[in-house]
C-alpha cells in the first residue's frame, strides 16, 4: 500500500514495489504510472485522503503501508507558514488517522513513514547521527516531527509498526517523468536549460548530502522488508557525503552545457527570498550508517554521474 504515490517518490516506490509478486495498491491525488509487465496485482487509485472515508478505504487490508503523502503549495513547494492548518492536517493529521484505521488489527500494520532530515533543524549542525535532541527550526519540520513522535507512540502501544525514514535532499535523474520532481536540482536544471544564472541565496558554502530518488525508494523497500529491525523509531537515510550549494549549481550548469552545447550559465548569489528559512542557511549533513548496519541498504546512484543523467533528462523540458 502506498499513499502518496503520484508523486517523485511515491512513483519511484511504486515501480520498485511492482517487480515483486505482491498485491500492490498505489493511492494518490493523481492517476499513478504503473510499468508495463509488473509482476505485482496492482490497484490504482486517485483520492483525497483528507476527506470522509477515503484513507480507511484506502488501507483496508493492507498490511504494509508506505506514507509519503505531505503538504505541497503554490508552485511546488513544502514550506509552511505558522498557523497553516490545511498543511497541519495533510502532515500530521493524516498519520492520527493512519493510526486510527489502521491499528488495533490481530498484526499490526508496518508504516513506513518519510520524514526528513531537516526535521532535526539546529541539532543536524551539531551531530550528523541523530544523537543530539531534535530543534526544528520551521513550521514543516515541526509538523513532521509531531507526526514521526504520533507513529512512534502508536508503535509502542502496539497498534502499528512504525518507523521513519529521515530522508536527506532528494533529487530524480530523469528514470520517471521530470514534471515530477520539485526539488533544488530540478529547479536549477530548468533554470540552466532556460539560460538563467543560477542563485543562491548565500555565498554557496553552505552544504548538502544529495539523495537520488532511486536509492530512496530501495531505502523505502528495505525497510519494508526489516520491520522488526527498525520498527519504532527513526533513521538516517542519505549518501553520507556533502556537497557545497556551488559546487552543486556549478555542477548542474556545466553538466547542462554538456548536453546543449552552450557556455555554462552563470551561478550567482542574491538576496535571501522572503520566503528563505533558517535552514536555508545551514549545512545539512548525515550519517547513515546505522540504517546501513540494520537493513544492508547502500546508496547505488554516483551523485556525478546521477546530475549528468538529470541534466539529459531535463532537456526534454525545453
Amino acid at each position: 500500500m502506498v499513499l502518496g504515490s503520484s508523486g517523485l517518490l511515491g512513483t519511484a516506490v511504486t515501480r520498485l514495489l511492482a517487480e515483486r509478486p505482491i498485491r500492490l495498491r498505489a493511492v494518490g491525488r493523481r492517476e499513478t504510472a504503473v510499468p508495463a509487465g509488473c509482476r505485482a496485482e496492482v490497484e490504482v487509485r486517485t483520492a483525497d485522503l483528507t476527506e470522509g472515508a477515503n484513507l480507511a478505504e484506502a488501507v483496508a487490508g493492507a498490511d504494509a503501508i508506505v506514507h509519503l503523502v505531505a503538504h505541497i503549495a503554490g508552485p511546488g513547494t513544502w514550506r509552511v507558514a505558522e498557523g497553516d492548518k490545511v498543511a497541519e492536517r495533510v502532515n500530521v493529521g493524516l498519520v492520527h488517522d493512519l493510526i486510527e484505521v489502521a491499528g488495533n488489527r490481530a498484526r499490526p500494520p508496518i508504516v513506513v513513514f518519510a520524514g526528513s532530515m531537516s526535521q532535526a533543524g539546529k541539532a543536524m549542525a551539531e551531530s550528523a547521527d541523530g544523537s543530539v535532541p531534535d530543534q526544528p527550526l520551521t513550521e514543516y519540520d515541526k509538523q513532521k516531527l509531531a507526526a514521526e513522535q504520533a507513529l512512534e507512540a502508536a508503535t509502542e502501544r502496539g497498534l502499528v509498526r512504525g518507523t521513519t525514514l529521515r530522508l536527506a535532499t532528494l533529487f530524480g535523474q530523469g528514470t520517471d517523468p521530470t514534471h515530477l520532481d520539485r526539488g533544488v536540482v530540478a529547479a536549477m536544471n530548468r533554470r540552466a536549460w532556460a539560460g538563467q544564472p543560477l542563485t543562491m541565496w548565500h555565498d554557496g558554502t553552505v552544504k548538502r548530502d544529495l539523495l537520488c530518488v532511486d536509492d530512496a525508494a530501495r531505502a523505502f523497500l528495505a525497510a519494508l522488508d526489516h520491520p522488526e529491525v527498525v520498527s519504532g523509531r527513526h533513521w538516517l537515510v542519505g549518501s553520507g557525503n556533502v556537497i557545497s550549494i556551488g559546487e552543486l549549481f556549478h555542477t548542474i550548469a556545466k553538466a547542462v552545457s554538456a548536453v546543449s552545447g552552450e557556455p555554462p550559465v552563470p551561478v550567482i548569489s542574491v538576496p535571501p527570498a522572503d520566503h528563505s528559512t533558517e535552514t536555508d542557511m545551514l549545512d545539512f549533513a548525515l550519517d547513515p550508517s546505522a540504517f546501513q548496519a540494520a537493513v544492508g541498504w547502500r546508496p547505488r546512484e554516483p551523485l556525478q554521474e546521477a546530475l549528468e543523467r538529470t541534466a539529459v533528462a531535463f532537456a526534454g523540458e525545453k
